[in-house]
């Protein structure tokens, strides 16, 4: 993204911002794994949409004085050592020009800076960016520093964050999707590849690993998620083991992305493992088809968004009434489990202001077919990613094989077995 991007999302927050308001976003820190072992580092995404930093233990300040706003962003200070052993940190210098902010300062001085906000005359609210599910066990900086702030400050007030990003992310800027594009692309190189390579025996972790390779030809890409399984797993909604083995007759389900500048996009294809689908397959799949087509030739602009999912189920359930499978609408649960459209963008489930929301210009979501027929051992989503435009609406995926026939004409003419 350019530098750009991240002022105008800065200077949007701090448009909800009143004077003697501050802001605090962090970056996030490494999770203990095992020993002196560590997960892999991902950057909280609502400060990557704010400066575009990757630096663990990174902080961004905002303080609104009068009609301007004061951006402070801290990082870790240069030392040798930890350098040798877990690469480079970014300089005071490379942080401005990716993020826009004029004030570096290192870690060390945070607190100080953040206790002077804290005791300051005059302040007002305190912004955190706090996001908790039920059931969360590990604290978040966000958490701790509500915390802190209850048991130290009890006269400052604090309000969340979240929300006000939420609905800065629901409409995506051109650069954005213009990301969103090359993720696309990228994605179509990596399912055409596991298309290619499909055969009778092939194990989920080959396909796999056909993805992977494809997507790192893009500059080192790599998946931020992979769901792919054969056969019965297929009926594993979330399954990620990658061990199971395609058998003849088996159907091949994938649910992919790439991530480019950030933004990540979400495909789903289902295939024939031999490259030619059954009667049965044939049937559902293009029931999954014709219901997607239908959602892309009528979504645009002013449709409520909890319209959308019920649009996905309701003209699902008329295709696979008239294939003869459901007799009834009470009968739809059986063969659709889960909904069929969420927003993507930063993350895969993208942190979007969905309530009471309309589609509008710049929205991204997906809609997302899935019938499993467990009777028929035939399970599969078809997913694609919706731009909503001025006058109706975009696949942002189509070139990624889509009809029978696409499929099965990549698979004949991509055969490597």
């Amino acid at each position: 993204m350019e530098t750009s991007f991240y002022r105008q999302n800065r200077k949007e927050f701090a448009e909800h911002m009143k004077p003697g308001d501050a802001a605090l976003f962090y970056c996030g820190e490494t999770i203990r794994r095992s020993c002196d072992e560590n997960y892999e580092f991902f950057a909280n995404r609502n400060f990557i949409y704010l400066c575009g930093i990757e630096q663990k233990e990174s902080v961004l300040l905002l303080e609104k004085e009068g009609e301007s706003c004061l951006e402070t962003l801290y990082i870790l200070e240069p030392d040798f050592m930890k350098e040798r052993w877990e690469g480079s940190r970014i300089t005071a210098d490379r942080a401005e020009i990716i993020s826009g902010v004029s004030n570096i300062k290192f870690i060390k001085e945070f607190p100080n800076d953040v206790k002077r906000v804290f005791e300051k005359i005059g302040v007002g609210t305190i912004y955190l960016d706090i996001d908790r599910v039920p059931g969360q066990l590990l604290k978040s900086c966000a958490d701790r520093m509500e915390e802190y702030l209850i048991q130290t400050y009890p006269h400052v007030k604090i309000k969340n964050a979240l929300p006000v990003m939420k609905k800065m992310r629901t409409v995506k800027k051109p650069c954005e999707i213009e990301a969103m594009e090359v993720a696309q692309r990228i994605t179509k190189a990596g399912i055409e590849a596991m298309m290619k390579s499909s055969h009778p025996g092939m194990y989920e972790y080959q396909y796999k690993a056909e993805f992977d390779y494809a997507l790192a030809q893009h500059n080192g890409v790599t998946a931020p998620f992979s769901i792919i399984s054969a056969g019965e797993n297929n009926f594993y909604i979330h399954y990620d083991s990658f061990t199971g083995r395609a058998a003849a007759g088996d159907m091949v389900l994938n649910d992919v992305g790439a991530r480019w500048d950030y933004e990540v996009t979400d495909v789903s294809r289902g295939w024939p493992c031999s490259g030619k689908f059954s009667d049965k397959q044939r049937l559902l799949y293009e029931c999954a088809y014709r219901t997607s087509e239908y959602m892309f030739q009528t979504l645009k602009p002013g449709i409520p968004m909890e319209e959308v999912d019920t649009a996905i189920r309701r003209y699902n359930f008329e295709q696979l009434k008239e294939a003869g499978v459901c007799r009834n609408y009470d009968e739809i649960g059986t063969y659709m489990w889960h909904k069929g459209a969420h927003h993507v963008g930063l993350d895969v489930h993208d942190a979007v202001d969905v309530a009471d929301a309309v589609t509008v210009p710049g929205m991204v979501f997906c809609i997302d077919v899935g019938i499993y027929h467990e009777e028929w051992g035939i399970g599969f989503r078809l997913e694609d990613n919706c731009l909503i435009t001025t006058d109706g609406c975009r696949n942002l995926s189509k070139d990624t094989p889509r009809t029978v026939e696409e499929i099965e004409g990549v698979m004949k003419k991509g055969t490597l077995y």
